[in-house]
């Protein structure tokens, strides 16, 4: 139980701290047992990073290790902070990022431009949050952009996991029936029919991805996708005490050259994260409604301030493929699930989202857990991606209200997945602003006609000459 209480109807209690509002665990929010659960299995959806971090920046496990550990700091931080979103990585952006590191060398080279993108990623997010042009700018996309960046980043993550050479041909059994799981308990309408009438059903719902994700992982162990893991006991030795090597204090600091070489890619992990911040409104909206206790704030300038501090930790402290991102998705939708049942479900959205990374940042510390799950490490990933590439789809379609838009958003999309974010802009604001676009005098002549009805021409007659 909380100590402090929240009046029905009202904003959860919290402590002001400028820009910020303060909830701590116990104090503010009740613990939720649920996301206890879910976050001992899905924190080694944290620990996927670490396969890329050995392989791009050529570091040993015990410091990839102490890089996830810096990392799940971070994630703590925007509840601490009061966001109301389970926040993630940049998941769709890692194709990018991983295009962007493949031009130097494993090593401190790597380590130095991965710095460099960091910190242009950090000054995006903190001029936008600073200025308030954040919440300006997700407001002034018109709907067919943002369901371009959607469906482009959606058919990014898909398309990465399922191509030749992807996790599908690696694992294609353990993959597919692990999605299909984990997809029916999270989006099956015919599954929540069930929840709605019996309690077995509910209790599944309540965990969200750990269903889908235990099945992944069981059956590539039973057909030998995967290795047996060697489990130990004890507690984790994060590298810490060579941390300090493979840091830009040691290695050098990005050079002019790489900080102009990563602006590219650091405007694309943002027009990525802007589509996550998108996705993060939409499943708190669906949800919001239902629930009359509380009034829940959705301040996107606080979302980029935040994004921006856990962007800068780790350009000093642990340089990161995934970059730090507002949402992440799957759990996120998991939760805004559980949240929709009522207070008895889930007390406030904040104890659910604080709760599950507190106990992920814990489960680091486990050695039986990550001995566990070592192994399946690709796994969580991929059904991550997977998940997220999903929702992506679905919430851009549900910005779309006509054919025209569609065709602009479809379109920018699998330019944005093919080509990369900075091109599916470009290519939807163009698209746009021919097809799209109409003056205000023709607004206001055709107010009330349907999108798709064909503009009424007046007949005038013809004289022969």
């Amino acid at each position: 139980m909380a100590l402090i209480k929240r009046n029905h109807g009202e904003e959860h209690p919290y402590w002001p701290m400028g820009p910020f509002k303060v909830r701590i665990p116990l104090i503010h929010y009740r613990w939720e047992w649920p996301e206890t659960v879910q976050a001992l299995i899905m924190f080694v959806v944290a620990m996927g990073m670490i396969p890329l971090l050995e392989k791009y920046l050529g570091l040993p496990y015990d410091v990839a290790l102490a890089y996830v550990v810096i990392c799940g700091i971070g994630f703590m931080l925007p509840n601490l902070l009061g966001v109301p979103y389970v926040p993630g990585w940049i998941t769709p952006a890692i194709p990018v990022v991983i295009l962007y590191l493949k031009d130097f060398e494993p090593g401190p080279e790597a380590i130095r431009a991965l710095v460099g993108l960091q910190l242009i990623v950090t000054l995006i997010f903190f001029v936008l949050g600073i200025t308030r042009l954040g919440s300006k700018l997700v407001n002034m996309f018109p709907d067919s952009i943002k369901g371009g960046i959607l469906l482009g980043a959606g058919i990014a993550a898909i398309t990465g996991e399922i191509v030749d050479g992807g996790r599908l041909d690696a694992t294609p059994i353990s993959l597919t029936l692990g999605f299909f799981v984990t997809a029916y308990v999270l989006f099956s309408l015919s599954f929540r029919d069930y929840v709605e009438k019996h309690r077995w059903a509910k209790v599944i719902a309540g965990y969200g991805m750990v269903p889908g994700s235990l099945v992944a992982m069981c059956i590539g162990w039973g057909v030998g996708e995967y290795d047996l893991p060697d489990v130990q006991f004890g507690f984790t030795s994060p590298a810490f005490d060579q941390l300090i090597n493979y840091l830009p204090f040691t290695v050098g600091w990005p050079t002019l050259d790489m900080l102009w070489m990563a602006i590219p890619t650091a405007i694309i992990a943002y027009v990525i994260a802007f589509g996550d911040i998108i996705v993060g409104q939409t499943l708190l909206g669906r949800v919001d409604h239902l629930r009359q206790d509380e009034k829940i704030e959705d301040n996107v300038d606080r979302v980029h301030l935040v994004t921006a501090l856990r962007n800068l930790m780790h350009s000093f402290f642990a340089p990161y493929p995934g970059l730090a991102g507002p949402l992440f998705t799957g759990v996120m939708a998991t939760m805004a699930e559980r949240y929709r049942y009522g207070r008895s479900a889930m007390d406030t959205i904040y104890s659910g989202a604080g709760v599950f990374w507190i106990v992920g940042f814990l489960a680091l510390f486990m050695l039986p857990l990550v001995t566990l799950f070592k192994p399946v490490l690709p796994i969580a990933l991929s059904l991550t991606l997977l998940i997220t590439g999903y929702l992506c789809i679905s919430v851009g379609v549900e910005q779309i209200n006509n054919a025209t838009s569609m065709g602009v958003a479809g379109t920018m999309g699998v330019v944005l997945s093919v080509y990369g974010a900075a091109y599916g802009l470009a290519i939807g604001v163009i698209l746009y602003l021919l097809l799209e676009k109409r003056s205000k005098k023709a607004l206001e002549e055709h107010k009330g006609e349907k999108h798709e009805e064909p503009i009424k021409v007046e007949e005038t007659a013809t004289v022969d000459s």
